[in-house]
């Protein structure tokens, strides 16, 4: 069911009005076919980037949509509610666009964040590595400075995208240790980058997630956004911002979840009443909306950090704990309000439920939320 939002005037509302329009219109009618067969959604990236929809947070003269995050992420609710894995993919292009806004030349941004903003090309974020997930301070991948440029030779994993984006926020190793990662902006065509076959992952099965490989490929000095070595503070203040899309669709997929079980509770009936009517199940809706709302509040009190610019790390990492913790919890219930015809792959929930689980895992897993957490708790004790 649509959701009540509180925006700060008549265009915000307009904004998410077209949002929720169309992805009723162009994402509703095709997302089970397509999770079904795993197959790529050709054209939606582009739907969605002639509306906008791909860069709301960016600003207008770049192209973006200058609206503040609390805006975008229930925009991105939205998308998400109806389809997670291009919800998923849209709040990674809007991570993979942050580096060169926040720490690119003037001239980097004027030549490349036009066409990154316009909707026309999608960007892809390669931080992993096959044994550099949660310890990003580990990566293998090397960038070696040669003349007017650097040989890049390495493996990236878990790509949002892989294969299909047109350009990949990538970080390699320059340097020893934490301060030797620095953060390139590399285009799909490069020469000696390829990928890998997609992951046969649990869920999100219409957008590929692979691995990059790098075989001497060449990149000239001016695709190296911010200092060498200043990669990982480029990388972590990017994931700040993701891990608000990552709450927001999880709260989106949750929402999705519970409004198909509290539709299929006012149309099955046992002994002779509507199963919300038995309080074991109507109880158990109400703690699957009271945790709903709460995400949601979670992630909005996070963006209106950011907005205000107020310090708000911990508060992501709370937002992006609490809202993915809640979407599993949520998914899982809504597969036991359906009962036996839940586990079955005529309802959505049993997929809501698998999509769930990466939301865990993935901008960093719940237990490095955590970590974050208390660290900074500590710092303030």
């Amino acid at each position: 069911m649509p959701v009540d939002r509180l925006l700060p005037d008549q265009d915000a509302r307009d904004l998410i009005a077209l949002a929720r329009d169309i992805a009723d219109k162009a994402l509703a009618p095709r997302v089970d076919e397509c999770e079904r067969a795993e197959t790529y959604p050709e054209g939606v990236f582009a739907t969605l980037g002639e509306a906008g929809l791909l860069s709301l947070p960016y600003p207008e003269e770049w192209g973006g949509g200058g609206q503040p995050y609390e805006v975008y992420l229930q925009a991105l609710e939205e998308i998400a509610a109806r389809w997670a894995a291009v919800a998923v993919a849209v709040s990674v292009h809007s991570l993979s666009c942050h580096p060169l806004l926040a720490f690119g030349t003037d001239k980097q941004q004027a030549d490349w964040l036009p066409q990154m903003l316009s909707g026309t090309t999608i960007g892809a974020y390669s931080l992993s590595e096959p044994q550099a997930g949660s310890d990003a301070g580990a990566l293998t991948c090397k960038a070696v400075a040669v003349d007017d440029g650097y040989r890049i030779t390495g493996e990236k994993a878990w790509i949002t995208h892989g294969g299909i984006a047109d350009f990949y926020n990538l970080f390699a190793r320059t340097g020893t240790g934490s301060q030797g990662i620095s953060c390139f902006l590399v285009p799909a065509d490069t020469a000696g980058l390829t990928f890998g076959k997609p992951e046969e992952k649990m869920g999100l099965h219409a957008v590929p997630t692979t691995a990059a490989h790098y075989d001497d490929a060449y990149l000239p000095a001016e695709r190296r956004i911010g200092a060498e070595g200043q990669g990982l503070q480029i990388a972590f203040s990017a994931l700040d911002s993701g891990r608000l899309g990552i709450a927001a669709v999880a709260v989106g997929l949750a929402q999705a979840a519970l409004d198909e079980a509290l539709a299929y509770s006012q149309q099955r009936s046992t002994f002779g009443r509507k199963i919300i009517d038995h309080q074991g199940l109507g109880f158990l809706l109400a703690d699957m909306a009271a945790a709903v709302d709460s995400a949601r509040a979670t992630y909005l009190d996070a963006a209106r950090r950011r907005d205000a610019g107020l310090a708000y790390s911990r508060h992501a990492s709370v937002a992006k704990l609490v809202a993915t913790d809640a979407a599993m919890k949520v998914t899982t219930d809504a597969v036991q309000v359906l009962g036996g015809v839940g586990y079955t792959r005529d309802y959505r929930v049993e997929r809501y439920m698998r999509e769930a689980k990466i939301m865990q895992i993935f901008e960093g897993t719940n237990q490095i939320q955590r970590l974050v957490i208390s660290r900074d708790l500590a710092k303030q004790g």
